[in-house]
Order: structure tokens, then sequence, then C-alpha cells
């Protein structure tokens, strides 16, 4: 048997699921979508439970966990279970409907104009069987990060300071952290602050200023130095904030593995991680003792940003 709060955690986690796949399909009826469906002896919301709630149970192997847990102690709850190879072959229809649980959480973070930007590799193999890998042909690519080369996708990230993801984007490893394109969809609907590292220094600094989304952050040596305000100087050297978000996905939630059999499993896989993440009770999360007044920024400061 399972415990009674990871019991609650369950059911809080399948009316959720159940809810909001009602709502995706009645918005995919009005609107003419065709999403992928599926009938057989268990719903969409039991099969998409199973996957996010994975990430919760502290199981390391899928099988393992869906044989042993799923099958066996969670009978009561699933008492239509299929077998293992069936559910595979049923996870790839799984996926808009991931993206948009994945998304709707995201919208329901808090906006708390403080923010924290930042990437995370995800490689898909060993860097010695880069050659020879076959399953991300042509999706996966080469990229380098801070601890060195690796073959795989990375997972863009923004989250505020209570260590709710705000927004995600997955992409091959070899887009830059500063990518134009990149930065305006991840920060669309979002105002306020948001602390990064060098590497997110973009010419676009002027452009999402002016739509209130001010990009801070360290200066490299090669740049005039500014003055900063205190709580954006405090703000920067929390920024290990969503280090500590970005361990706890790879950690906590599983969400880096490097023997995907299928690109669908893949990224089936990585949502429902984000998902699990978003519903755990203690996350991360800091304190700003500063309001979050709007102060205009010297024009100076524009050039510092930009050279």
């Amino acid at each position: 048997m399972i415990t009674q709060d990871m019991a609650d955690r369950l059911i809080e986690l399948y009316v959720f699921v159940d809810d909001s796949s009602k709502e995706i399909d009645e918005l995919a009826n009005k609107y003419g979508y065709q999403l992928p469906s599926y009938e057989g002896k268990m719903s969409m919301s039991e099969v998409l439970t199973i996957l996010i709630f994975y990430h919760d149970s502290q199981y390391k192997c899928f099988k393992y966990y869906y044989t042993d847990m799923v099958q066996m102690r969670l009978k009561s709850y699933f008492p239509n279970t299929v077998s293992y190879k069936r559910l595979l072959t049923i996870i790839s229809r799984c996926i808009p409907h991931l993206c948009i649980l994945a998304k709707k959480r995201c919208a329901q973070s808090e906006a708390t104009q403080r923010y924290f930007i930042d990437s995370k590799k995800l490689p898909v193999c060993h860097n010695r069987r880069i050659h020879s890998h076959k399953v991300f042909d042509c999706l996966a690519s080469r990229g380098k990060s801070s601890t060195g080369w690796f073959f795989g996708f990375k997972i863009h990230l923004i989250i505020n300071n209570l260590g709710e993801i705000m927004n995600f984007c997955f992409t091959p490893a070899n887009v830059a952290d500063n990518n134009h394109e990149l930065l305006r969809k991840l920060t669309a609907k979002l105002k306020g602050r948001c602390f990064a590292d060098k590497g997110y220094i973009s010419k676009i600094f002027e452009e999402l200023y002016e739509r209130g989304f001010i990009l801070l952050a360290k200066f490299r040596s090669n740049m005039k130095n500014a003055l900063v305000r205190l709580d954006d100087k405090y703000g920067l050297a929390k920024r290990g904030l969503i280090e500590s978000v970005n361990e706890l996905l790879m950690t906590g939630c599983n969400i880096e593995h490097t023997r995907h059999r299928s690109p669908d499993n893949a990224f089936s896989h990585m949502l429902s991680a984000l998902v699990a993440y978003s519903f755990r009770t203690e996350k991360p999360s800091i304190k700003f003792h500063y309001t979050a007044t709007q102060m205009p920024i010297p024009s100076d400061v524009f050039a510092s940003r930009i050279a």
C-alpha cells in the first residue's frame, strides 16, 4: 500500500488532469482541432496521471514503476491497467495533452515581477555514442555548456522568486541562450525584472525594456560598469535559485534520461516531469526585501548592456 500523503497527491493530480482533459477536448471540438484520441480500458486521464505521478514516486525505472507500483500497489486506483507494451504505444498520443497541461500550470504561477532565467542541458546519449546514435537523428544537436560538450537538447526556463515555472522551451543544444526569437517567446507575457548570467546579454535589451521586461545580467570584463539598484544587486546575487530548480528537476523529477528509445516517449517524459514539479509543495524560493517599483534606467545603461 501507499502512504496517505502519497494517496492525497495522486488524487489531487488526477482531479486536475481529468478536469483539464475535459476542457482541452471541449476547446478542440469548438475550434475544430483534431487531437490524438485513445479508446481502451484506461482513460486518457488515467494514462496522463500515471506518466506524471512517476516523477513523484522516487522510482528510477519507468517499467519497474508501472509493473510494481501501478499494477500492484495502486491497483485500487487503476483497476483497468493495460500491459506495459500496450502503454508504450499509448504514450506518444499524450504529448499534446502534456504540453497543454504544462503550459496551463505555468499560467497558474504567480506573476511576482521578480524572475530568473537559465537553461539546462538534456543530453540524449554519452559523447562516445554520438556517431552511432540514431534515435534523435535530425532533432538533437551538439552544444556546449559550462561542463563541456554534449549531444541533445536544452530546456530554457523562466521561474519566479517562489520557484514556480513561468515559461519553458525545448531547443536543440546548439541554440544560444540569448537567441532573440527564443527570448521573445519566453518573455512574451511577462513584466518585471529578470536576473540572468552573462550568457543572456543581448542586443534586444532595449526592446524588452520598452514593453516592461528588464533583463539584468552581470557585466563581462570588456563592458563598461554601471550603477544598479540595491534590490537588483540582491537579485543577481541570488541567481543560484534557478540552479536549485534545475537540480531538483534532474534529481527529484528525473527529467534527464539518456536511454530513450523514441522521440515521442522522450518528450512525454520531459513534459510530465515539468508538470510533476509544479505540484511539489516545497519549492526553492527567496524573498525580496525591496518593493518592485519601476524606476527608469539611465540611457547610458543601454549602451553598456549592448556593448
